[in-house]
């Protein structure tokens, strides 16, 4: 009993201690602003400008995982994904025996997924969630169609003197199309194969036998395809005589890759996965004469890794999204949009721009009231030092609250992180940079910064962004820009980079670039504006909570 008063109260203190050290760090920013002065804590909500704007093609080369599939959504319409990539040798400069004969091309790429604790009981096969599947995830298919790539993509860029890596963008599909090879190369009878392919959720198999024993092995699902043995024999076994294998270099020019090819599979429903291709292989086994007896044939294989250039080709129909494609095209940047239509891939964002627009005042040194100055009044109000203290407020809490629009979205699927950034300077604010939280995903992590959905009120789903420290420079220091924000889809909060549109957003504009995250995701949400139609409970407004000296 004495013993578990004592940890009791060890714990208590720890308690204390860490709970003081954290309130330190918190308010630190503010420290030179606040002294020792006691302060009354304030609340308000302050005009945010909000409108839509459409992304058109954007860079879409070297990402760091892929979208594949059709993904049909009665909001934003139906995406088709396709990829291409470069191959490369796992081992250069293979020797080739004598009367080889192809035994089969398995073309393998793991999927995302997680393993599910017990295996099936009657087959002891092991189980798995497929991960980054969108769509009909039970009868979902699509028509694939592998074909050799004929268009050489290059890794620099000529017209920067090859300065600069070369880019490829989501709109290229003609490029590839038209080069592509003349017969696909997944031609297996099996049509799951092809033109019914599906994300088979199931572990891949494989059973060997050894001294006329068999044994079974298991490893995590994936796309597994056999390819055509005729067309590798020739363009890759045979090749190897005359040097088009001696380096990468050369045989990335001499067979220029895969183009994945998908389409609508029939009246079938689609779906869509997100694919690390770059963990994907393609093997060609073999079987030669022995080297010091012809009559007996020696098993080989060689490795091919699907890494090198690559690019996702999307398409869109918006052929029955009117109401996006409308608010996506016509947007108000006056008075805001009612609803902010954001989409990843060659889709749409949110455009802001913080507090009320409006600017009939300033204040000099002194806070004496002066005429219009470039900076909206409500951020002058709050830059104001006070007359009898010198001193300017200090802020405890900035929130950017955005409202689901559930009626519009329906039964849409919802996405679980939107990402906001300094769109003026295409890069993160600083409460990203300042956020060390850790997630257990892509998709979790910097939870003091915020932008995860919040499921709790079902029938008013939100995402919230804190931006203390972001609203606390723009006060502090009044040189400090107020910036335009971006808001996107990511599929990745930890990747902050940025891809190059292939037009900027709006002719004479800046707006050149986007996050590479929100490139690499299907999904969209839409979003309550800021416009005065919107009711006042699901408005997006930039909250505050200040306290300001006596």
């Amino acid at each position: 009993m004495h013993n578990n008063s004592f940890f009791k109260k060890i714990l208590i203190v720890i308690t204390v201690v860490f709970f003081v050290s954290c309130d330190k760090d918190f308010n630190s920013i503010g420290d030179d602003l606040v002294g020792n002065d006691h302060f009354g804590l304030e609340r308000k909500s302050f005009n945010v400008l909000a409108y839509n704007q459409k992304i058109n093609a954007v860079q879409s080369s070297n990402l760091p995982v892929n979208a594949l599939g059709v993904y049909e959504d009665a909001v934003f319409g139906t995406t088709t994904a396709s990829f291409v990539t470069q191959l490369t040798l796992a081992s250069v400069n293979p020797v080739i025996g004598n009367n080889v004969e192809v035994d089969s091309v398995i073309l393998s790429v793991p999927y995302f997924n997680t393993p599910l604790p017990n295996p099936d009981l009657e087959s002891g096969e092991n189980l798995y969630r497929l991960d980054s599947l969108y769509g009909n995830k039970d009868l979902g298919k699509i028509k694939l169609s592998i074909y050799e790539n004929g268009y050489f993509m290059r890794d620099l860029d000529p017209e920067t003197g090859f300065l600069e890596t070369q880019r490829y963008y989501t709109n290229q599909i003609s490029d590839f199309e038209t080069l592509k090879g003349s017969v696909a190369l997944n031609d297996a009878a099996d049509v799951s194969q092809n033109t019914a392919f599906f994300f088979n959720p199931k572990a891949v198999r494989e059973t060997t036998t050894t001294n006329g024993e068999a044994a079974t092995t298991q490893s995590v699902p994936a796309m597994r395809l056999a390819l055509n043995k005729s067309y590798f024999k020739t363009k890759i076994i045979d090749a190897a005589a005359s040097g088009k294998l001696v380096t990468n270099d050369v045989f990335k020019n001499y067979f220029r890759g895969l183009y994945f090819k998908v389409e609508k599979s029939g009246s079938n429903p689609g779906v869509l996965s997100m694919m690390n291709f770059r963990a994907g292989t393609v093997t060609i086994y073999y079987k030669e004469d022995s080297s010091t007896d012809n009559t007996v044939k020696v098993s080989k294989s060689i490795l091919l890794n699907l890494t090198g250039n690559t690019v996702n080709l999307l398409s869109n129909d918006v052929t029955n999204a009117t109401d996006y494609t409308n608010a996506a095209t016509n947007s108000d940047t006056a008075a805001g949009d009612e609803k902010l239509y954001v989409k990843g891939g060659e889709g749409s964002m949110a455009v802001l721009d913080l507090f009320d627009q409006t600017d009939n005042l300033s204040y000099d040194a002194n806070g004496n009231v002066q005429g219009p100055n470039g900076v909206y009044d409500e951020l002058d109000e709050l830059r104001r030092k006070d007359p009898v203290t010198g001193k300017r407020v200090l802020i405890n809490e900035a929130n950017l609250v955005f409202h689901m629009d559930h009626t519009a979205m329906g039964a849409n699927k919802i996405p679980g992180r939107i990402y906001l950034y300094d769109l003026t300077n295409n890069t993160t604010i600083v409460d990203y940079l300042f956020d060390g939280t850790t997630g257990t995903n892509s998709k979790n992590g910097l939870l003091i910064y915020g932008g995860l959905l919040n499921t709790t009120n079902t029938d008013d789903k939100t995402y919230k962004f804190r931006i203390t420290n972001h609203i606390r420079n723009l006060i502090q220091n009044s040189d400090s820009t107020n910036v335009k924000l971006g808001v996107v889809i990511t599929e990745d909060i930890n990747n902050s980079a940025m891809n190059k549109l292939r037009l900027p957003l709006q002719p004479g504009t800046t707006l050149t670039k986007v996050p590479q995250a929100s490139v690499m995701s299907p999904l969209g949400v839409v979003l309550h504006g800021s416009k005065s139609s919107v009711p006042a409970d699901k408005k997006l407004k930039l909250e505050i909570y200040y306290t300001k000296p006596n």
